[in-house]
C-alpha cells in the first residue's frame, strides 16, 4: 500500500502540492499576523478590534481559516487523484493492472489524506507558533486564546486536523458520483458551512455532535467511494 500510495505522488506531482500548501501558510500566517499584532481589524474611529461573536480570540481564527483553506484544497487533490481519472476514463487503464481496484482507489484517497493531514497540522503548528513567539514583544489587539505547553491543545489539533481531512471524502463522493471536480469543490465549501457558519447567534461550531455526524458521514462515504469496484463498469 505505502508503494501505492508513493507512486500516487509521483505520478501527481506532488512537490507543486507542497510548494502550494506552504504558500496557503504563509498567506494565512501573514494574515493572522496582521490580525493580531498590526491592528488591521481595529476600528479606525475606537481602536478596538471587530470581531464576529465567537472569534474573539486568534486561536479559534486560526481553525477557521486554515479548516476552511485546507478542506477546499482537500477537495481539490481528491479531484485530480481520483475525479478527473474518471472523467477522463484513464482510470481504466489502471483498473487493467494485476492489482485490485480497490486497493488502487484506497491508495489513492490515503495519498490525498496524509499529504493534506500532514500539510494542515504543520501549518497550523507553524501559524500557533509565530503568533506565540512574539507574543511577549509586541502589542497583541486578539488575545492568543491557546497554550502550547498543554498537551490537550496538541490532541485538540491533531483532532481537528483529522475531521477537516476527512470531510473531503463526502466531497469525493459526491463529485465522482456527478463526475464533477466542481461539485467536490462546491460540497467542500458547504460542509464547512454547516460545521462553522452561524445564523445569528446560532451556531454549530460547539456543537459536539456535529463533528461526529460528519465524520461518520466521512467514513461512510470513504466505503462507498469504494463499494463494488470489482464488479463495476465504468462506462
Amino acid at each position: 500500500m505505502w508503494k501505492l500510495i508513493k507512486l500516487e505522488w509521483k505520478k501527481n506531482k506532488v512537490s507543486k502540492y507542497i510548494f502550494s500548501a506552504i504558500i496557503i501558510v504563509a498567506l494565512i500566517g501573514l494574515f493572522m499576523f496582521a490580525q493580531c499584532y498590526l491592528g488591521i481589524a481595529n476600528d479606525e474611529y475606537t481602536g478596538i478590534p471587530d470581531s464576529v461573536p465567537g472569534m474573539e480570540t486568534m486561536g479559534v481564527q486560526i481553525e477557521l481559516f486554515t479548516n476552511l483553506c485546507f478542506l477546499v484544497y482537500t477537495a481539490a487533490m481528491m479531484s485530480t487523484f481520483i475525479i478527473t481519472p474518471y472523467k477522463n476514463n484513464t482510470m481504466n487503464l489502471m483498473f487493467s493492472y494485476p492489482i485490485k481496484r480497490k486497493k488502487i482507489v484506497l491508495s489513492q484517497m490515503l495519498s490525498v489524506w496524509l499529504f493534506s493531514f500532514c500539510a494542515l497540522l504543520l501549518g497550523k503548528l507553524l501559524i500557533y507558533t509565530l503568533l506565540a513567539a512574539v507574543s511577549g514583544n509586541m502589542k497583541a489587539y486578539f488575545i492568543l486564546g491557546y497554550d502550547m505547553k498543554n498537551l490537550g491543545f496538541y490532541i485538540q489539533i491533531i483532532l481537528k486536523s483529522a475531521i477537516t481531512v476527512s470531510l473531503g471524502f463526502i466531497a469525493l463522493f459526491v463529485g465522482k458520483g456527478m463526475k464533477s471536480s466542481k461539485a467536490a469543490i462546491i460540497t467542500s465549501f458547504l460542509l464547512f458551512g454547516v460545521m462553522n457558519g452561524n445564523i445569528g447567534e446560532f451556531t454549530l461550531r460547539n456543537n459536539f455532535i456535529v463533528p461526529v455526524v460528519l465524520i461518520s458521514a466521512s467514513l461512510i462515504c470513504a466505503y462507498l467511494s469504494m463499494y463494488k469496484l470489482e464488479v463495476k463498469d465504468l462506462t
